[in-house]
Formats: structure tokens, sequence, C-alpha cells
């Protein structure tokens, strides 16, 4: 039996046509020999009657503080409904297909409510469906835990998590990830005019540019895909489009299927908003000055990112909603510290930037020449990044798009 997964985002069952849309993709995977197992999640985007924030809402206007356990509960019920209908839709048109709650398909997670974790996914009941001519349409974003069965959820991203681990768990020939868009482009088109879509793309790539702001595919689920070294798809539900293709950098460099692999040194450019820098001073004669820092800032909850730590201070961002615990924190700490609200990180991710000269010198040049300045500079073999002033940030990435010759 060829299995495949085809996860369909919020978008692609919000409305008749759309749902039509995705009964054509999956008649159209029978036809080709698979036997598709359908993700789905909440119907539309925030204001929608099903969305899981019209559903949050909901919850607290009767109890601000409602627990954690019931919350989940609510949050599931947009996927719920999703299920239900794209069944019924599946049903309407011939096709044998029923819902399947996250726990009916065997998803058993922690019991971390609001962020759980997939411990593990018993297939059997999917295997007889699939043995059976059924089409299992399962609820993303969700499972249960393994002791008492109360429904989890997995967090954001958790649609994307749901269809690829379902896919390792059944050992599928791929992942297709279905949106609205005809998949992963070289940089936000509406920052920029001239981006195109990616053909291929390698699992460190997609995750780093999740990872810095690109609304791709969540870096949970391109993490589970990368270990099973599972193919993933990235299409659109409403057209033929051939998508981008995910998959490891071995496969990349060896071709795969007609896949035309860039030589590039950068893939692609990411850009996260809404950020505050801190730069702090530290006395170099009291070695253990950052060490009592970051565990002052890990005692208010606070997460750091774009860390540049040396004797003589640190400079890291926080998102905005967090600059008034940071500041809480750093008064405990008793240090110096300066702060630069309204910043933005843009970054250049590309697996053929590890040893080449001239790479830095590129980024660099990019951003002075169009007079943006760079308040801080961070780099890995895959990634460079800057932080910049937010009302720049346009100009940053298309400076950046532009000399990487993307």
């Amino acid at each position: 039996m060829k299995i495949i997964v085809q996860k369909y985002g919020g978008t692609s069952v919000a409305s008749e046509e759309a749902r039509i849309a995705v009964k054509d993709k999956v008649q159209q995977a029978i036809r080709n020999g698979y036997s598709p197992v359908v993700v789905v999640s909440a119907m539309g985007r925030k204001g929608a009657p099903y969305a899981t924030d019209t559903l949050i809402s909901v919850l607290k206007e009767a109890n601000l503080s409602v627990n954690v356990r019931e919350m989940d509960v609510m949050m599931a019920c947009g996927e719920i409904i999703s299920s239900c209908v794209m069944a019924a839709t599946l049903q309407k048109f011939g096709i044998n297909a029923t819902a399947l709650t996250g726990g009916q398909a065997g998803i058993i997670t922690d019991s971390t409510f609001g962020a759980a974790r997939i411990k593990t996914i018993k297939t059997s009941a999917l295997m007889h469906l699939l043995e059976s001519g059924i089409i299992p349409v399962v609820c993303g974003f969700q499972g249960v835990t393994e002791n008492n069965g109360r429904l989890t959820t997995l967090g954001r991203g958790g649609s994307d998590t749901t269809g690829v681990a379902l896919g390792a768990a059944l050992k599928a020939d791929f992942v297709e990830i279905y949106t609205d868009v005809e998949g992963i482009m070289t940089a936000d088109p509406r920052i920029v005019s001239d981006t195109h879509i990616m053909d291929t793309v390698s699992y460190t790539e997609v995750c780093q540019m999740a990872n810095n702001g690109a609304k791709v595919i969540h870096p949970r689920a391109v993490e589970i895909a990368m270990r099973n070294n599972l193919p993933v798809y990235v299409k659109s539900t409403f057209s033929d489009a051939p998508g981008t293709l995910i998959t490891n950098v071995a496969d990349l460099a060896g071709g795969v299927g007609d896949a035309v692999v860039s030589d590039k040194i950068a893939s692609g450019i990411a850009h996260e908003t809404d950020l505050v820098q801190f730069c702090v001073e530290l006395d170099p004669k009291n070695i253990s000055a950052g060490r009592n820092l970051f565990e002052d800032l890990a005692n208010h909850g606070i997460s750091v990112g774009c860390l540049n730590l040396s004797e003589n201070g640190a400079k890291f961002c926080v998102y905005s909603k967090d600059s008034f615990h940071t500041e809480e924190a750093l008064m405990t700490s008793q240090v110096k510290y300066t702060m630069n609200t309204g910043c933005a990180k843009v970054t250049v991710v590309g697996t053929n930037m590890d040893g080449v000269a001239g790479v830095m010198s590129t980024f660099v040049s990019a951003l002075v020449s169009n007079g943006i300045s760079i308040l801080q500079t961070m780099d890995s073999d895959v990634t460079i990044s800057a932080i910049v002033k937010e009302d720049k940030v346009k100009e940053a990435v298309n400076a950046l798009h532009k000399a990487f010759g993307l």
C-alpha cells in the first residue's frame, strides 16, 4: 500500500468551494494509486466563526482565567468541526471517508496542555481504515494523554506537526502540506515584489527560515520529517503548481526527480519584527556576571534571542511583549543597560554559504549602501542575521534579496 498524508490549512476547508478543491486533490491521489490520510486545521482565520481564536474568545467571555485543560478542549473543537464537514463533503461525492479526532487516530501526547508533544502514534486504527478503502479525515493540532485520555493541543503549527508525524508513523511515501500559496518563497511577497517559489529546499534551510520569522511550515514538523528522511511538499490547494519539495541536503546534491537544484549561495530571506534590543554592560573582572544575568532573566521567564556575549557585555533581543519583565530582571541583576525599541531581524539563509569568502561582505554592503544601520549581527553555518530598526525592514529585505541574486 502506498500511503501519503495530505494536510490542509484553515483556508482550504473554510468554504464549500475550497472543500471541493480538497476533494479534487484527494481524488487525484487515489487515481495515482495512493491511499491518502487527510489532516485538517480549524476553518478559516481569526474572526471566522469556527477559527481557534474565535473559540478562545468565546471561552474567555465566560472566564478570563479558564483552566488550561478546559482551554485545550475548546481549542480542539475547531478541528473537530473541520474534520466532520470535510468527511461529509467527501462522502457527498461518493468517497468513503470518516472523521477522526487526534485521539481516535492514535496520537498520544504528554500532558503539557496548550503545547503538548507527541509521545507515540498507534497506527492500527488508521491502517485498518486504509485497508478497508476508507479515507481517514484526522483533526490536526490535537491528541490525548496516555494515562487518562484528556484532550491536548500541540501549540503553534500543530496541524503541520500532526501531518508530518502521521506520515512518519505510517511510513508514508511523502507528506503534502496544502495552503493558499503555491510553495515556499524566497522572501515575503508582501515586501519583495520579485520573490519567487523555490523548487527545492533542505530541511535545515526551511527550519532556519521558519525560526527566523518566515511563515512557511512549523520547525517542529520539519524536524520530524528530517529525522525520518520524509519528503514534504508545500503546495496550494487552489492550483496544480508543483510546489516546493523539502528534503535533505544529500538528496538536493544528487537531484530529486525533475527538480532543478540551485547553486546560489543563499536560498531565502526571512524577517521578524516587534523586537526590542537590550545592550547590557558587564564587569569583566566578574566572570560570573554573564551567568548571573541570564539566571535572573530565566527566573523571570524571559527567553532571549539574537545573543552576543563577551566579558564586557551582552546584546540580545526579546519580543516587545516581554520587554517590561526583561527590564525587571535587569534591575534585579543591578546592571547598566540601554534598550532599542522598534527593532527587527533580517536573515539570509543558505546551506551553500558555509566556507564561502565574501558572504559577510555582501551582506553588510547590501545594508549599508542602502542607508540601513546595523545594530548587531549574528551568524551560523547557514544563516547571517542583523538587527535593524523596524521602519527599515522592507528596504533591508529587498536589499538582501537583490544582493544575493534571489
